[in-house]
């Protein structure tokens, strides 16, 4: 039986470069807020208005949706357009960094839609057991 030592040594090696590991996690936690999610699942189709993203996205309040767009477009994830008009209409669209960080999301969110039952399931076996 080889020893610790040789089974390490005959893994491949996959280096952290820790010196980011602040900034990857900031990143991180901004694209994993739910309201980034959401907010970014709905852009992936098309570009909206500020009160059709409301609308899809049910729950977030005015304050939250402005804040997240902003967060978003200082990412340079979302673009802003206002369009000449009385009142200015003002758009909202994915930028090509934001629709390549929706393929992920989406994926992420067909995931959890196929094991939704499952780990239900598999909570409601673990609070049965722990009581």
């Amino acid at each position: 039986m080889p020893s610790q030592a040789t089974r390490t040594r005959d893994l491949p090696e996959h280096r952290i470069d820790h010196s980011n590991c602040r900034s990857v996690s900031e990143i991180l936690q901004r694209i994993g807020d739910k309201w980034t999610v959401l907010v970014v699942m709905t852009l992936k189709a098309r570009p909206l208005r500020f009160n059709d993203i409301k609308r899809s996205v049910g729950g977030i309040s005015q304050q939250m949706l402005t804040r997240t767009l902003r967060i978003l477009e200082r990412d340079g994830m979302v673009s802003r357009t206002v369009y000449p008009t009385v009142p200015p209409q003002v758009e909202y669209a994915l930028t090509d960094l934001g629709h390549s960080l929706a393929e992920p999301v989406m994926q992420l969110g067909q995931w959890a839609q196929a094991h939704l039952d499952t780990i239900h399931d598999n909570r409601r076996r673990y609070d049965a057991a722990a009581t």
